[in-house]
């Protein structure tokens, strides 16, 4: 269509941007039709510049629609005077740093476990295994914060129901499971981790 009309291929992108900008105008002025047409011509665009950042496919197609979210997000602040181009081309920028700061976290965070690391082959044995642990740490609870843990937390009493069967006021019933949890917590922690 391009070549059709006598025009050379350095001409070509001059021409896309100016109906992208265009297209952006429309949409702003509410013009769904437009805007569908945009998004779907700037697609590919996007999946292209993307691409040449980010080697992972499933990360290129979530870069994009990181892009294509801002852009909705932001249309408003387009100027329809200015280049659309330079205006997308930031914001892929900068959505593509952002995954790239992201995936770089992850990596840095992520440790790769073979079946050496695995503690106990059977997965049951390490459950029997935690649930001994969590037992023997409610076991050396105080009595109190035992009994609160019990009957609000394992046996799922109201805190009205538990006050009545233990004698034992709400406030000071969430006191005391509010404490027991500190302590398991403390407990089972050192007990992972000494």
């Amino acid at each position: 269509m391009v070549e059709a009309a006598g025009l050379d291929q350095q001409e070509t992108p001059r021409l896309r941007e100016l109906d992208w900008s265009i297209l952006m105008a429309r949409a702003q002025d509410g013009d769904r039709e437009a805007y569908h047409r945009l998004l779907t011509e700037i697609s590919p665009y996007l999946r292209m510049l993307v691409a040449r950042r980010i080697r992972d496919r499933t990360d290129v197609e979530d870069a994009v629609q990181d892009v294509l979210l801002t852009v909705h997000a932001i249309r408003h602040t387009y100027d329809p005077a200015r280049p659309f181009a330079p205006w997308l081309v930031t914001i892929a920028k900068r959505r593509i740093v952002d995954r790239l700061r992201i995936h770089g976290r992850n990596r840095r965070r992520e440790v790769v476990l073979d079946i050496v690391h695995e503690g106990v082959a059977d997965p049951q044995a390490d459950v029997v295994h935690d649930q001994r642990h969590l037992q023997a740490a409610v076991d050396d609870l105080p009595p109190a914060q035992q009994q609160a843990l019990r009957l609000v937390k394992l046996q799922e009493m109201s805190l009205k129901e538990a006050s009545e069967a233990s004698g034992t006021s709400v406030a000071a019933l969430k006191v005391n499971i509010h404490r027991a949890l500190k302590n398991l917590q403390k407990m089972l922690s050192d007990r992972i981790m000494p």
